[in-house]
């Protein structure tokens, strides 16, 4: 059986121009990355206003497992189908980020014959966006301390000096660092640490940024730190807004690719779903939706997590409003929800699946109940699974009132998302989001309603840390944002061992962040870590190159 990085490397690309040509993409829009990538010119965004917006398809799925989901395959796969099909559809992924590449994920273009190309470039470095995100980051980081060492005419205070310096890498070790060691010639002495670049703010801004303007303007926004008397310090008071979008020009304009089938691929930013909003860049949605006339994106993690983040930011932010959900399961990760040992999940068994599968109802009901979305389930097919095991998924769906296909994409390629396509096209429908809280609700309401409403919580409790921080965020005029919630993926709780759909527990949130350019407050909860770090075998040990250049142990 051939690996992904195999299907991958013998697939025969067209010339990007060619794929460019196909959406209406003129030579003085693109900007070439070789001959199979291309940056597009995100100002023709607004060239293109009178055209109508493309239908968005939103793809997402249960809370994910060791078993795998295949939500990115599943995307690509469906968009190849529509693709078959002859519609006009484009695909808006994030870009993967180098951390889990090395680390326990591996690559993340996609698996099989639904894969984005050239696989191996858009999981290592690709265009230098992310590089581009962690540079402006770490130029604020080094402006702070420079302003401190160069007399601290603001008044910074060290000790709340809340900006962390990046980097795009699972590296634990960096988590908590002291700097500004070896006399004053080297700087101030303060306690400092790392995030990955995914989870810094500027990603955040980055994705959300309506364009370069708005951009610098988020930018100025952000919040570095407090005075001594406690009034908040942002970047523009810093004279670091306009380097740091100076820094993030090229990258702003989104990426564009193409899959094995040739169906068009923006594929732009990429913030990790269980520590900051999970979703590509406003940018390059708005960019598919003048280009196509669909749009397949996908949101990250569980629908929980990413879709409620997709839908409560990201569209309340920009305007876009979803014509449908997909959401995709694997009858092995419902059998891990169900309390399947890990050694049985190939062993069919309809008990673990009914008992697992209360994780998928519960998504499918929050995005068609409580935010009013057509919903359609797509299963992710194994070889291990049984003709029975997709039955009782089509029973549960049909009693839920939801549709449900069967989706073959790994193993097919487009082929094999006909039926999903079909049944995703059936349901399209245009209706307005309905959000989880108003928007001039206060942050511990907004933060109450996700997670009752989403999660099924009973309650959600603050730490004393949190209880100040909540009261400083309502003194300085930020308490009615809306709520970014950082906890694990692997459970609707904040508990990674409660699986399936947990009741009775209560969430806790351990601190906020505030995130004032990119327009919400991070709620840390769980012992969620905003800096990964690799994995006891990381998958760095398995990536290698030959003496011609050939990669391989991408998956």
């Amino acid at each position: 059986m051939k690996t992904d990085i195999q299907i991958a490397q013998e697939a025969q690309l067209l010339p990007i121009a060619e794929i460019a040509a196909s959406l209406g993409v003129g030579p003085g829009a693109q900007i070439p990355y070789g001959r199979y990538k291309a940056k597009v010119d995100h100002r023709l965004v607004k060239q293109k206003d009178a055209q109508p917006d493309a239908k968005v398809i939103l793809v997402t799925a249960i809370s994910p497992t060791p078993a795998g989901e295949g939500k990115t395959t599943t995307s690509v796969g469906l968009a190849d189908a529509m693709h078959r099909m002859g519609k006009k559809v484009i695909l808006a992924l994030r870009e993967p980020s180098l951390g889990p590449v090395f680390g326990i994920k591996g690559g993340a273009a996609g698996g099989g014959y639904a894969q984005v190309v050239p696989m191996e470039d858009i999981n290592l470095h690709f265009t230098g966006d992310l590089h581009a995100i962690g540079t402006a980051n770490n130029l604020l980081a080094a402006m702070i301390d420079n302003h401190i060492y160069q007399g601290n005419a603001l008044g910074i205070d060290p000790r709340r000096i809340t900006w962390k310096r990046c980097v795009d890498m699972n590296d634990r070790q960096l988590r908590f660092l002291t700097d500004g060691l070896g006399g004053k010639a080297n700087g101030t002495p303060r306690e400092d640490g790392f995030d990955i670049t995914v989870a810094s703010e500027v990603m955040a801004i980055f994705c959300l940024a309506s364009d370069l303007a708005d951009l610098k303007a988020r930018l100025a926004r952000i919040v570095v730190g407090y005075t001594y008397g406690g009034a908040p310090v942002t970047a523009g008071q810093l004279g670091a807004a306009g380097a740091m979008a100076a820094l993030l020009k090229d990258a702003f304009d989104p990426n564009l690719v193409q899959t094995l089938e040739h169906t068009p691929a923006l594929i732009h930013g990429g913030p990790f779903a269980n520590i900051a909003h999970g979703c590509n860049s406003v940018i390059a949605t708005r960019l598919g939706r003048k280009l196509a006339d669909y749009v397949v994106t996908e949101a990250g993690f569980g629908a929980d997590l990413g879709a409620e983040k997709f839908l409560d930011i990201k569209c309340r932010l920009s305007g876009i409003e979803p014509s449908a959900a997909v959401v995709v399961a694997t009858v092995r990760a419902l059998k891990h929800h169900g309390g399947c040992p890990k050694d049985r999940l190939g062993v069919p068994d309809l008990n673990y699946l009914k008992a697992g599968s209360a994780n998928l109802e519960r998504h499918v009901k929050n995005l068609r109940d409580q935010f009013g979305l057509p919903v359609c389930v797509a299963i992710n097919a194994f070889p291990t699974d049984s003709d029975e095991e997709h039955d009782e998924l089509r029973r549960l769906c049909a009693e839920w009132g939801v549709p449900c296909a069967l989706s073959e994409v790994f193993a097919k390629g487009g082929e094999g998302g006909l039926a999903l396509a079909e049944a995703v096209l059936n349901v399209l429908e245009q209706r307005p989001v309905r959000f989880t809280y108003p928007d001039d609700a206060p942050v511990e309401d907004k933060l109450r309603a996700v997670c009752q409403r989403i999660y099924g919580a009973d309650d959600v409790a603050f730490s004393a840390v949190a209880k100040k921080q909540l009261a400083e965020l309502e003194t300085n005029g930020f308490g009615r944002l809306p709520v970014c919630v950082a906890k694990t993926q692997y459970s609707f709780s904040d508990d990674a061992s409660l699986l399936a759909a947990p009741t009775g527990f209560t969430m806790t949130v351990r601190e906020l962040r505030l995130s004032a350019g990119a327009g919400f407050v991070v709620a840390v909860m769980g012992s969620i870590m905003t800096m990964p770090g690799l994995p006891k075998k990381p998958a760095a040990e398995n990536i290698d190159v030959d003496e011609n250049g050939v990669i391989s142990g991408l998956f």
